[in-house]
């Protein structure tokens, strides 16, 4: 499938710099119905049952962006992914005078070595520490990673707003955004509501933003991101199932890694481990029923997972309404609540 096929034009006025104030008075696209309806977030509980099942990301976002010098000259690394406590893979920059042995110091106290030099300007780093050490360290010396489309550099505020009210496990290093409208008073109103809520874990990776830079989605590769399903969960999300309620994915790592440890029949099984899952049009989806998401980089691999979920033409029109009505994109941006498309042979 032509990678082409996912591209359209945003202005960039669009691009959100800031999260709306509170999260849930953004803007939400319901998509729910056969008309698209203009809403706010806030308007969650009146568009979901008594009964359905909202499965949210817990993944806590650390302070990953360090900036460190390699003798005289700056680097700044991006951690990414934890392959063994205290051993990060890392993007930096510039990556290609970095060698196997070099050293990296980001205080006087603090520092990283190159074990090896990957591709993409990828490297893996040995922190001189590991464990709660390391966590502390990062929280003096590390920046919250925005991703790169916020062009600005991170402050005080945003420790609090690039992470979810749901972040306990530490391990992202990109907030799961959709997560990111909901306040207290929302989730007491969802539970006044009867829709029970469960929390999975997927550790989002800093390839969520790397540009698909193919012709063809069939040779491109996505990274793996590391992910938990605990036995409750999944026997909650099936009980929901069987009751007739419907499940609800808070963004799209939550549904990836539903979808990576649904059965064919649709059940959900505990899961551990890593999922490089990546879902383009003609996916079949296992479990998952209505969709709460932000709005995609265009050929980005997200908005082919909005397009097979609820179809690339119901997706490419709803994309080109938004923009006319100024609706906001990208993490700090508004959101959309998508009703999965029917399946060939479906009534």
């Amino acid at each position: 499938m032509r990678v082409d096929a996912f591209d359209f034009d945003l202005p960039r006025r669009l691009i959100a710099m800031r999260p709306s104030a509170p999260r849930d008075a953004a803007r939400l696209l319901d998509l729910t119905g056969e008309e698209v309806r203009d809403r706010i977030v806030r308007d969650l509980p009146e568009l979901l049952a008594p009964g359905d099942v909202l499965v949210v990301n817990d993944t806590r976002v650390i302070p990953a962006r360090l900036k460190g010098r390699r003798g005289s000259a700056a680097v700044e690394v991006t951690l990414h992914r934890e392959d063994v406590p205290g051993t990060w893979r890392a993007f930096a920059r510039p990556a290609r005078k970095l060698l196997p042995g070099d050293r990296i110091d980001f205080s006087p106290d603090f520092s990283a070595g190159v074990v090896e030099r990957g591709e993409g300007g990828e490297v893996t780093l040995r922190f001189d520490r590991s464990g709660a050490e390391l966590s502390a360290a990062l929280a003096v010396h590390g920046h919250m990673p925005l991703p790169p489309y916020i062009k600005r550099s991170d402050d005080g505020s945003d420790r609090d707003d690039y992470q979810t009210v749901f972040a306990v496990a530490d391990g992202a290093v990109a907030a799961p955004t959709a997560g990111l409208h909901f306040t207290p008073e929302l989730t007491e109103a969802l539970d006044r509501r009867g829709v029970d809520r469960v929390a999975v874990t997927l550790h989002v990776g800093a390839g969520t933003f790397l540009p698909v830079k193919v012709e063809d989605t069939r040779d491109h590769k996505m990274h793996a991101e590391r992910g938990h399903i605990s036995a409750d969960a999944a026997e909650r999300i099936n009980r929901a199932r069987r009751a007739g309620g419907r499940v609800v994915a808070v963004g799209t790592t939550s549904l990836r890694l539903l979808e990576s440890a649904a059965l064919p029949d649709g059940r959900l099984v505990p899961f551990h481990g890593d999922t490089d899952i990546f879902i383009v049009p003609g996916h079949r989806f296992r479990i998952v029923d209505l969709l709460l998401t932000n709005f995609h980089l265009p050929r980005s691999t997200l908005f082919m997972l909005v397009c097979a979920f609820a179809g690339a033409g119901r997706m490419k029109a709803a994309y080109a309404q938004a923009i006319e009505r100024e609706y906001r994109f990208y993490s700090y941006g508004d959101g959309c609540l998508l009703r999965r498309g029917k399946e060939e042979g479906e009534t």
